[in-house]
């Protein structure tokens, strides 16, 4: 990792329903599980000033009822791959972009540490299909 602190930028965040859509309705998109997450993911042609990622993290209300919780839960997959990002750019080509949806699955919280044991596993997991 670089020396200065690793930030999580406004533009890493998936926020165009075109590549939401693009990420879960086309089936060119793979997945990989490590509960309680899984995350769906796949490789697209980088626009111009893009990075070479952007996530989505999806905490569904029917696993908690509480926005507290669901906010929690957000937040400790946000800080995971916040740290750990450069797993999944590293090998990357110039002109490739990585869109991933992280999903909770499981209906209680867990500590912050096996949150990022679960993320790291998912970004050596996805990092190992670059072609």
């Amino acid at each position: 990792m670089t020396a200065e602190a690793p930030t999580l930028r406004k533009r890493e965040r998936m926020t165009s329903n075109l590549l939401i859509e693009a990420l879960f309705e086309n089936g060119n998109s793979q997945a990989t599980s490590a509960f309680p997450l899984r995350a769906v993911y796949r490789r697209i042609a980088r626009r111009q000033g893009d990075l070479p990622a952007q996530i989505l993290i999806s905490v569904p209300k029917k696993r908690f009822k509480h926005a507290v919780d669901r906010n929690r839960v957000k937040r400790q997959v946000r800080e995971a791959y916040r740290r750990h990002k450069t797993l999944l750019w590293e090998g990357m080509a110039d002109d490739q972009e990585w869109l991933v949806g992280f999903i909770w699955l499981a209906d209680r919280h867990f500590p912050t540490k096996e949150v990022e044991k679960r993320v790291v596993r998912i970004l050596q997991s996805i990092s190992r299909n670059v072609e």
